[in-house]
C-alpha cells in the first residue's frame, strides 16, 4: 500500500528526514483508513502570512491557522463526478503553517514533530471527510487522530 504524496516545503525548514517521517505517517494513515493503493495527497510547508493570505482568500477569516485542508472529492456547483475511468484517488491538499505549529508545539510542551504530525493526520482526516462541527463528529474524529498518532508512535 502506497500513498503519493507530492510534498512541498515553502519555508525550507524541514529537513529531508521530516519530511520523509511526516509523509511515513500519512502513508500510514492511509493505510488505517483503508485507502485505495496510489491515491494522491498535497502537502504543503508554508509560512504564517502564506496561510493567512489562504485563509482570507478561501475562507474568508483574515487570520493565521495552523491548518486548512482542500478536499478534492467534495463536489463542486456544476462539477460533473467521473465513474469507471481508472485515475488514481486524488484526495486533495493540507497546507501546514511550519510557524504556527512551533508555536503550538511549544504552548503544549511536546516537540516540532509531534505537532506538523498532528497537523497532518488532522489535515488528512478532514480530505477524508471527517469534520468537528458538532461535539459528536469531533469526537470521531479526534478519536480517530488519536488512535492513528498513538499506534504510529508519535503520541503525547
Amino acid at each position: 500500500m502506497s500513498l503519493n504524496i507530492d510534498l512541498i516545503d515553502e519555508t525550507s525548514e524541514l529537513s529531508e528526514k521530516d519530511a520523509a517521517y511526516i509523509s511515513e505517517l500519512l502513508t500510514f494513515a492511509a493505510q488505517y483508513e483503508k485507502i485505495e493503493t496510489e491515491s494522491e495527497v498535497s502537502l504543503t510547508f508554508v509560512s504564517n502570512e502564506k496561510i493567512r493570505e489562504i485563509n482570507k482568500e478561501y475562507r474568508h477569516k483574515d487570520s493565521v491557522t495552523d491548518v486548512i485542508s482542500f478536499a478534492m472529492e467534495e463536489m463542486g456547483e456544476g462539477e460533473i463526478e467521473l465513474i469507471g475511468i481508472d485515475m488514481p484517488r486524488v484526495l486533495g491538499d493540507i497546507i501546514i503553517s511550519v510557524s504556527r505549529a512551533k508555536e503550538q508545539a511549544e504552548e503544549y510542551g511536546h516537540s516540532i514533530m509531534r505537532e506538523l504530525g498532528f497537523l497532518a493526520v488532522h489535515g488528512f482526516l478532514h480530505l477524508l471527510g471527517y469534520d468537528h462541527e458538532t461535539t459528536e463528529d469531533e469526537k470521531v474524529m479526534f478519536s480517530r487522530q488519536k488512535d492513528i498518532l498513538d499506534e504510529f508512535g508519535l503520541g503525547r
